[in-house]
Protein backbone atom coordinates (compact mmCIF):
# COMPACT_ATOMS: atom_id res chain seq x y z
CA UNK A 1 0.00 0.00 0.00
CA UNK A 2 2.86 2.43 0.83
CA UNK A 3 4.44 1.80 -2.56
CA UNK A 4 1.23 2.69 -4.42
CA UNK A 5 0.87 5.89 -2.38
CA UNK A 6 4.49 6.92 -2.95
CA UNK A 7 4.17 6.13 -6.68
CA UNK A 8 1.08 8.36 -6.88
CA UNK A 9 3.01 11.22 -5.28
CA UNK A 10 5.96 10.67 -7.63
CA UNK A 11 3.65 10.61 -10.64
CA UNK A 12 2.07 13.90 -9.55
CA UNK A 13 5.41 15.71 -9.46
CA UNK A 14 6.20 18.04 -12.35
CA UNK A 15 9.77 18.48 -13.63
CA UNK A 16 11.28 21.77 -14.81
CA UNK A 17 14.62 22.13 -16.58
CA UNK A 18 16.57 25.29 -15.70
CA UNK A 19 17.27 27.51 -18.73
CA UNK A 20 20.73 29.13 -18.26
CA UNK A 21 20.05 31.60 -21.10
CA UNK A 22 17.17 33.14 -19.11
CA UNK A 23 18.75 32.67 -15.68
CA UNK A 24 21.34 34.59 -13.70
CA UNK A 25 23.72 33.28 -11.07
CA UNK A 26 26.47 35.42 -9.53
CA UNK A 27 28.95 35.72 -6.66
CA UNK A 28 30.09 38.83 -4.79
CA UNK A 29 33.41 38.87 -2.95
CA UNK A 30 34.55 41.53 -0.48
CA UNK A 31 38.02 43.01 -0.10
CA UNK A 32 39.56 43.20 3.35
CA UNK A 33 42.93 43.91 4.88
CA UNK A 34 44.97 47.02 5.53
CA UNK A 35 44.67 48.43 1.98
CA UNK A 36 41.10 47.21 1.30
CA UNK A 37 39.88 50.76 0.58
CA UNK A 38 42.06 50.69 -2.56
CA UNK A 39 40.78 47.29 -3.72
CA UNK A 40 37.49 46.44 -5.39
CA UNK A 41 34.85 43.94 -4.34
CA UNK A 42 34.89 41.43 -7.20
CA UNK A 43 31.65 40.44 -8.91
CA UNK A 44 31.69 37.10 -10.66
CA UNK A 45 29.14 35.63 -13.07
CA UNK A 46 28.53 31.88 -13.15
CA UNK A 47 28.17 31.19 -16.88
CA UNK A 48 27.82 27.41 -17.28
CA UNK A 49 25.31 25.61 -15.11
CA UNK A 50 22.45 23.17 -15.49
CA UNK A 51 19.65 22.19 -13.20
CA UNK A 52 16.39 20.45 -12.68
CA UNK A 53 13.57 21.12 -10.24
CA UNK A 54 10.68 18.82 -9.44
CA UNK A 55 7.63 19.84 -7.44
CA UNK A 56 4.10 18.80 -6.64
CA UNK A 57 1.53 21.23 -8.09
CA UNK A 58 -0.53 23.26 -5.59
CA UNK A 59 1.33 22.03 -2.49
CA UNK A 60 4.91 22.26 -3.88
CA UNK A 61 5.99 19.57 -1.40
CA UNK A 62 7.49 17.09 -1.99
CA UNK A 63 9.98 18.86 -4.23
CA UNK A 64 13.64 18.74 -5.20
CA UNK A 65 16.31 20.87 -6.84
CA UNK A 66 19.67 19.89 -8.30
CA UNK A 67 22.10 22.43 -9.78
CA UNK A 68 25.49 21.60 -11.33
CA UNK A 69 27.95 24.43 -12.02
CA UNK A 70 31.08 24.08 -14.17
CA UNK A 71 33.66 25.67 -11.86
CA UNK A 72 35.79 26.84 -14.80
CA UNK A 73 32.91 28.96 -16.13
CA UNK A 74 33.15 31.66 -13.46
CA UNK A 75 33.96 35.05 -15.03
CA UNK A 76 34.84 38.39 -13.51
CA UNK A 77 32.27 41.01 -14.55
CA UNK A 78 34.02 44.07 -13.09
CA UNK A 79 35.34 46.80 -15.33
CA UNK A 80 39.08 46.11 -15.10
CA UNK A 81 41.89 45.96 -17.65
CA UNK A 82 42.17 42.80 -19.77
CA UNK A 83 45.49 42.03 -18.10
CA UNK A 84 43.99 42.29 -14.59
CA UNK A 85 40.95 40.26 -15.66
CA UNK A 86 43.13 37.44 -17.01
CA UNK A 87 45.23 37.36 -13.84
CA UNK A 88 42.25 37.46 -11.45
CA UNK A 89 40.47 34.70 -13.39
CA UNK A 90 43.65 32.61 -13.54
CA UNK A 91 44.11 32.86 -9.77
CA UNK A 92 40.43 32.10 -9.18
CA UNK A 93 40.46 29.00 -11.42
CA UNK A 94 43.93 27.60 -10.71
CA UNK A 95 44.71 28.57 -7.11
CA UNK A 96 41.35 29.15 -5.43
CA UNK A 97 38.84 26.75 -7.02
CA UNK A 98 41.43 24.36 -8.50
CA UNK A 99 39.05 23.59 -11.37
CA UNK A 100 41.25 20.88 -12.91
CA UNK A 101 40.93 18.89 -9.69
CA UNK A 102 37.35 19.94 -8.79
CA UNK A 103 35.54 20.69 -12.08
CA UNK A 104 31.97 20.77 -10.72
CA UNK A 105 30.07 22.48 -7.94
CA UNK A 106 26.84 20.67 -7.06
CA UNK A 107 23.85 21.63 -4.91
CA UNK A 108 21.27 18.94 -4.24
CA UNK A 109 18.24 19.36 -2.00
CA UNK A 110 17.14 16.63 0.38
CA UNK A 111 14.00 18.37 1.68
CA UNK A 112 11.83 21.34 0.78
CA UNK A 113 9.18 23.24 2.74
CA UNK A 114 6.90 25.85 1.18
CA UNK A 115 4.56 28.59 2.36
CA UNK A 116 2.03 30.25 0.04
CA UNK A 117 2.63 34.00 -0.31
CA UNK A 118 0.17 34.73 -3.15
CA UNK A 119 -1.42 33.17 -6.23
CA UNK A 120 1.16 30.65 -7.51
CA UNK A 121 3.81 32.30 -5.31
CA UNK A 122 5.68 30.63 -2.47
CA UNK A 123 8.45 31.18 0.06
CA UNK A 124 10.53 28.01 0.08
CA UNK A 125 13.27 26.58 2.26
CA UNK A 126 15.54 23.97 0.75
CA UNK A 127 17.60 21.71 2.96
CA UNK A 128 20.38 20.04 1.05
CA UNK A 129 24.08 19.67 0.49
CA UNK A 130 26.62 21.74 -1.38
CA UNK A 131 29.69 20.02 -2.87
CA UNK A 132 32.44 22.54 -3.55
CA UNK A 133 36.22 22.15 -3.83
CA UNK A 134 36.04 18.49 -2.82
CA UNK A 135 34.04 19.19 0.36
CA UNK A 136 30.33 18.38 0.84
CA UNK A 137 28.46 20.20 3.59
CA UNK A 138 24.80 20.67 4.56
CA UNK A 139 23.44 23.92 3.17
CA UNK A 140 20.00 25.49 3.61
CA UNK A 141 18.64 27.96 1.05
CA UNK A 142 15.70 30.33 1.37
CA UNK A 143 14.12 31.39 -1.92
CA UNK A 144 11.01 32.70 -3.59
CA UNK A 145 9.15 30.59 -6.14
CA UNK A 146 6.69 31.79 -8.79
CA UNK A 147 4.83 29.45 -11.16
CA UNK A 148 3.41 30.90 -14.38
CA UNK A 149 1.95 28.48 -16.92
CA UNK A 150 4.75 26.12 -17.93
CA UNK A 151 7.44 28.30 -16.36
CA UNK A 152 9.11 28.17 -12.95
CA UNK A 153 10.94 31.19 -11.52
CA UNK A 154 13.00 30.78 -8.33
CA UNK A 155 15.19 33.53 -6.90
CA UNK A 156 17.07 34.43 -3.77
CA UNK A 157 20.51 34.76 -2.26
CA UNK A 158 22.74 33.03 0.24
CA UNK A 159 26.19 33.32 1.81
CA UNK A 160 28.96 30.88 2.51
CA UNK A 161 32.44 30.96 3.99
CA UNK A 162 35.24 29.81 1.69
CA UNK A 163 37.20 28.24 4.55
CA UNK A 164 34.28 25.88 5.25
CA UNK A 165 35.14 24.32 1.88
CA UNK A 166 38.92 24.36 2.40
CA UNK A 167 39.31 27.20 -0.10
CA UNK A 168 42.43 29.30 0.28
CA UNK A 169 41.67 33.01 0.73
CA UNK A 170 43.17 35.21 -1.98
CA UNK A 171 45.86 37.65 -0.83
CA UNK A 172 47.68 40.26 -2.88
CA UNK A 173 50.13 43.10 -2.18
CA UNK A 174 51.95 40.99 0.42
CA UNK A 175 48.71 40.29 2.29
CA UNK A 176 47.78 43.98 2.61
CA UNK A 177 44.73 43.21 0.44
CA UNK A 178 42.84 39.96 0.81
CA UNK A 179 39.43 38.60 -0.04
CA UNK A 180 37.21 38.17 3.02
CA UNK A 181 36.03 34.66 3.87
CA UNK A 182 32.33 35.31 3.22
CA UNK A 183 30.96 35.22 -0.32
CA UNK A 184 27.43 36.28 -1.27
CA UNK A 185 25.59 34.44 -4.03
CA UNK A 186 22.55 35.66 -5.91
CA UNK A 187 20.40 33.47 -8.13
CA UNK A 188 17.47 34.13 -10.44
CA UNK A 189 16.60 30.86 -12.15
CA UNK A 190 14.00 30.23 -14.84
CA UNK A 191 12.86 26.73 -15.72
CA UNK A 192 10.57 25.28 -18.38
CA UNK A 193 8.23 22.38 -17.74
CA UNK A 194 9.71 19.17 -19.04
CA UNK A 195 7.74 17.04 -21.52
Amino acid sequence: METESSNAVTAARVAYVIDPALSRFSVQGFAGGFLSTFAHNPKIAIRDFAGKAELTPETIEPASLRIVVKAGSLELTDNVSDRDRREIERVMREEVLEVEKYPEIVYESSGVSATTTGADQYAINLQGSLSLHGVTRPHTLAANLVLTGDRLHVYGDFSLNQTDYQIKLVRVAGGAIKLKDELKFSFDLVGHKQG
